[in-house]
């Protein structure tokens, strides 16, 4: 295998900044401090290797376009950092909406309309595309999303990565069955560069490293894209909860 195939569930900030960062440090060297990257290289894979073939949005005017032109379209955020994005060749397709769209989102996320727009076949393309990895960056929340992609990623024979706290890795059940069809399964969530969940882990170290006794502590994740718009609404923090208290 001389490449990653990946697809991506969900075009968001998080999606652009993977494939700005995949682009960004293609030709970065092994020696190379790459901030953020715990490694240029990965066993014989390279940054470069990383190839992104499919992708499933909701949002009308992300569906269509060129993953490359998708990741900078409204109301994605994340800071621009390359300045000259080459195309991908990968036409965002269509994704069933599910639960990933809060009746709050609906126009933030620009969603389409049941009937509106036909949802994609997402087995299918996956298996077109011959996708090595699904990456399941859904919103907060997403319950029957992130379940619907997991059986998608073992029916298509993908490996899945789930970036949101929806229990999939470490979940008996469903440990089971991806080992089962001999496919790896990763997550569930991912932490920020330096966000508000690794400060409140290392200072609550530090307390305890300094022999102070801390009885209890919490934190408020406030920020200024639609993650924190998404988890304005209390029903979709249940698991998000759960994941930042274990972490």
């Amino acid at each position: 295998m001389t490449e990653i195939r990946v697809a991506i569930a969900g075009v968001g900030n998080g999606a652009s900044a993977l494939v700005q960062g995949v682009h960004y440090y293609r030709n970065a060297k092994e020696t190379d401090i790459v901030p953020g990257l715990m490694h240029v290289k990965f066993g014989n894979y390279h940054v470069r290797d990383i190839k992104f073939v499919a992708a499933f949005e909701v949002n009308k005017l992300k569906i269509g376009k060129d993953l490359s032109e998708a990741i900078f379209t409204e109301p994605n955020c994340c800071p621009k950092f390359v300045d000259s994005m080459p195309k991908l060749d990968v036409k965002v397709s269509p994704a069933p909406i599910l639960d990933g769209v809060g009746p709050h989102m609906k126009e933030s996320f620009r969603a389409y309309s049941e009937g509106e727009i036909e949802p994609a076949d997402v087995v299918e393309v996956l298996r077109k595309s011959r996708a090595d990895i699904l990456v399941n960056y859904m919103p907060v929340g997403s319950f029957e999303a992130t379940h619907f992609y997991a059986q998608a990623a073992l029916e298509a024979g993908c490996a899945f990565v789930n970036c949101i706290p929806e229990f999939i890795a470490s979940d008996g059940d469903w440990a089971a069955r991806f080992e089962k069809a001999g496919l790896p399964v990763a997550g569930d969530d991912v932490k920020s560069q330096l966000g508000a969940t690794i400060l409140h882990r290392m200072i609550a170290r530090l307390f305890v490293d300094r022999g102070v006794i801390l009885d209890e502590t919490y934190q408020l994740n406030i920020g200024g894209d639609t993650d924190f718009q998404n988890m304005t609404l209390e029903q979709r923090l249940k698991s998000k909860r759960i994941s930042k208290t274990e972490a």
